[in-house]
C-alpha cells in the first residue's frame, strides 16, 4: 500500500476551493487503497483530509508532537497516531513511512515541511517525490521566489527538478499514479 505524507495548515482557508481540494484529496487516497500520513491534527485542513479519508473507510497515520496536542487539536480518530517528542521528530518519522509528499495551500508551518523536505531530498537523504498543488495560484509568489533564486544563481536549474508544481488534485493524481504505476 503506497503510503502518501500531505503537509497542510490546521487552519481552514477562505477560499471553499482549497477546502474541498483537501476533502476530494482524502476520499481519493481512501478509495486507492493508499494510505494517508499527516501532522495528526483535527482542526482546519489537516481534519478535513483526515476526515475525508476517513469517512471513506482509508487508513490514516497521525503524527504529532507533544507540545502540539492541544493547539492542534489532536484527532483521536485517526487509525495510527504517534506521538513524538518534537518537530524534528515528527518530521523524520513522516518522512520515513512515506513514498510520496504533497503539499496542499497552508502557512508557515507546511512551508517548513516543504522545505525541509525539499532540502533533505536535495542531499539525497530521500528520494521520493514532491508535488505542490498551486490551487488557484496560491503558490505564485513561491514559484515567483523560485525564478529570483535561479536568476540570482541561488538555486541550479537540476534543483526545480526536485518537486513538481501541479495546477490541481487531477494533475496531481495523474502526476502520483504516474509515479507508482508508470
Amino acid at each position: 500500500m503506497k503510503k502518501i505524507c500531505v503537509y497542510c495548515g490546521s487552519r481552514k482557508p477562505v477560499d471553499k476551493q482549497i477546502s474541498t481540494l483537501a476533502e476530494q484529496f482524502g476520499s481519493f487516497i481512501a478509495r486507492k487503497d493508499w494510505i494517508l500520513v499527516y501532522g495528526g491534527g483535527k482542526v482546519g485542513m489537516m481534519g478535513i483530509i483526515a476526515d475525508a479519508c476517513l469517512e471513506a473507510e482509508g487508513e490514516v497515520i497521525g503524527i504529532i508532537p507533544t507540545a502540539l496536542k492541544k493547539a492542534e487539536v489532536v484527532h483521536t480518530g485517526v487509525t495510527t497516531l504517534h506521538e513524538t517528542q518534537d518537530m524534528h521528530t515528527r518530521k523524520a518519522l513522516m518522512e520515513s513511512l512515506s513514498d510520496a509528499f504533497v503539499v496542499l495551500p497552508g502557512g508557515f508551518g507546511t512551508m517548513d515541511e516543504f522545505f525541509e523536505i525539499l532540502t533533505w531530498r536535495q542531499l539525497g537523504i530521500h528520494n521520493k517525490p514532491i508535488f505542490l498543488i498551486n490551487k488557484n495560484g496560491y503558490y505564485n509568489g513561491l514559484i515567483e521566489f523560485v525564478e529570483k533564486g535561479l536568476d540570482e544563481d541561488f538555486l541550479q536549474e537540476r534543483s526545480t527538478s526536485l518537486f513538481t508544481i501541479v495546477p490541481d488534485l487531477e494533475q496531481c493524481i495523474e502526476e502520483l499514479e504516474n509515479y507508482f504505476f508508470g
